[in-house]
């Protein structure tokens, strides 16, 4: 039996070190994270990126279930997620109730807020101006998104408060990761009949657009401003710079 599990843990390694000099089609980044189902933790940062965004928008997916703005987040502390969040303003009524909020509530509910300099967070949709802020203000670790948010975006979409000049420390935001999917459900959402809205609009007759365009979000320039940022800001210091996401999704 010992030896048949050594051999087993053998082959998932080899067979996601393998994996790794494949062409990502849909089939094979799929066939990975079933891997890193099976052999966790990964020494492959992108692999790892995609585990967790996998949870982050199964919230999103419930979300969209319950009607709300399909936004799902999860706060990751050393490679275990210590909790999720996601979008709840329909439900309660209330515009600051998003993914993030919700998420940073379950945290504080079992930690302390000095946690949050060894936490990640992985969201689907940029986090908006406020989110950031809130973000920056506990000291976030790291954030990875999968798309950009042009209206409300605050970390580069809009404006980069996770990098700009001010007390709080600086924190890296990565976008990119299943960017694509991240979209569709955004699209989904926005077809669906909204009965809470002031003048709804009828939606029965329009089509899925399942094109996406190319990512927006330009990583090697928030790079850029958060290492001129190391050097303007007294209060980032020891703040650890994760290099910029490699793969567009």
């Amino acid at each position: 039996m010992f030896l048949f599990e050594m051999a087993l843990t053998l082959l998932r390694k080899v067979t996601t070190k393998a994996l790794a000099f494949f062409k990502i089609t849909p089939f094979v980044r799929r066939l990975r994270l079933v891997m890193a189902d099976y052999y966790f933790p990964l020494k492959d940062e992108a692999l790892i990126r995609e585990y967790f965004m996998r949870q982050a928008l199964e919230m999103g997916e419930l979300a969209l279930s319950i009607d709300e703005v399909p936004v799902g987040c999860v706060f990751v502390l050393d490679n275990k997620v210590i909790a999720k969040g996601m979008n709840d303003t329909n439900r309660s009524l209330s515009g600051h109730r998003h993914a993030e909020f919700a998420g940073i509530e379950a945290v504080l509910a079992k930690y302390p807020a000095s946690v949050f300099k060894d936490v990640d967070l992985y969201v689907t949709v940029e986090p908006c101006i406020m989110c950031a802020s809130a973000l920056r203000q506990l000291g976030i670790r790291a954030v990875y998104f999968g798309c950009s948010n042009d209206r409300f975006g605050g970390c580069g979409g809009v404006l980069h408060v996770n990098l700009d000049a001010g007390i709080d420390r600086c924190y890296p935001a990565i976008g990119g990761i299943f960017r694509e999917e991240a979209i569709m459900l955004l699209r989904r959402f926005y077809l669906q009949e909204n009965d809470k809205a002031p003048n709804p609009t009828a939606k029965r007759n329009r089509i899925l657009n399942t094109i996406v365009e190319n990512m927006s979000i330009d990583n090697t320039r928030s790079y850029a401003l958060l290492e001129s940022e190391l050097e303007a800001n007294e209060g980032v210091d020891g703040l650890r710079v994760l290099s910029p996401a490699t793969t567009v999704y």
